[in-house]
């Protein structure tokens, strides 16, 4: 803290909330260290699904098309 490219990646997500959950971890946490030992020069890293996705910004179209993904297998 503070992030610049976290507040602006929750703001780029923020339309899309109904369709996910959202979990933030703080890798600064010592029960975190894991992370902060792989993500820490690359934050905000994204996963979805327990997947990694993608970092540092958001992808819409990645995202989007990761989503839709999702949503076809469990329908």
């Amino acid at each position: 803290k503070p992030c610049p490219l976290c507040d602006e990646a929750k703001e780029v997500l923020e339309p899309y909330k109904r369709k996910f959950i959202l979990q933030e971890v703080d890798i600064t946490l010592p029960e975190n260290s894991a992370w902060y030992d792989k993500y820490k020069y690359d934050i905000p890293v994204f996963h979805l699904n327990g997947k990694f996705l993608m970092k540092h910004r958001v992808n819409i179209q990645k995202f989007e098309d990761q989503l839709r993904k999702l949503e076809l297998q469990s329908e």
